[in-house]
Formats: structure tokens, C-alpha cells, sequence
């Protein structure tokens, strides 16, 4: 079993959208939502045994299989991890996000300018889905 982190130094976070979750009260229902982004809390994802490396995704050698990592779940195991929440995770998602917003804006890349134009509009649509 993992030692578990002290509640009492460490917020309780979404694991989605880094929203505090000190409001709703401990353990976490299967009903509770994140108050920010209303994603289900109940899931794997948050839960302090989730381990995507291993091939049930969870730690925990007697729990059952769950196929949904973020969807709400009946897992006797579960328990809030506090360290959920992976900034960068958002954070690449946002410049993602950011780059494509850009192709589309005004005044931006204009794909009707001639061959070049439409080639240099590939070439960094492409670039969204590379890493």
C-alpha cells in the first residue's frame, strides 16, 4: 500500500482542470463532479493507485479491470490522489490549442494567396499533431 500524502499540505485538485476540490467533502462520492469543468471525480485518473504504465492501468493487484480511466467507476480502491493534476498535460493542450486558433485567425496564413500560401497552411496544420 502507498503511503498516503498529507491532505493537510497538498490541495486536492481536479486532475482535469487543476480546479481546488477543498469544497466537497472527503472520500469523494461516485456522484461528484468537479465544480470547474464538471468532469467526473470517480475515475481512475484521480485515484492515487492509477499507473498507466501498467497493463490494468492501476497498482492495485486485486482490483478489477476498468476500461474507462475517466469515467466514473464502482472500484472498492479508490482513493483521491492529490497528485492527479499534471500542469504540463493542460499546458501542451493549450499551445495546441493556441496554434490552431492562430491558423484560423484573421489577417493570419491565407491559403488563397497562391500555392506557397496553401502549403505553408499544411505544413503547420501538420505541425499541430507532431511532438
Amino acid at each position: 500500500m502507498l503511503p498516503m500524502s498529507d491532505p493537510e499540505a497538498t490541495a486536492l485538485l481536479c486532475y482535469r482542470c487543476g480546479t481546488s476540490l477543498a469544497a466537497l467533502t472527503l472520500p469523494l462520492s461516485r456522484l461528484d463532479l468537479c465544480p470547474s469543468c464538471s468532469v467526473e471525480l470517480h475515475v481512475c485518473r484521480m485515484c492515487r493507485y492509477y499507473a498507466p504504465r501498467k497493463p490494468k492501468g492501476c497498482i492495485e493487484d486485486d482490483a478489477e479491470e476498468v476500461k474507462n480511466k475517466t469515467g466514473r467507476n464502482f472500484c472498492d480502491y479508490f482513493e483521491p490522489s492529490y497528485s492527479a493534476h499534471d500542469g504540463s498535460e493542460r499546458s501542451a493542450a493549450d499551445q495546441a490549442r493556441a496554434k490552431l486558433d492562430a491558423l484560423f485567425e484573421p489577417g493570419g496564413t491565407d491559403a488563397a494567396s497562391g500555392s506557397d500560401g496553401a502549403a505553408k497552411l499544411i505544413d503547420d496544420a501538420e505541425s499541430l499533431f507532431k511532438k
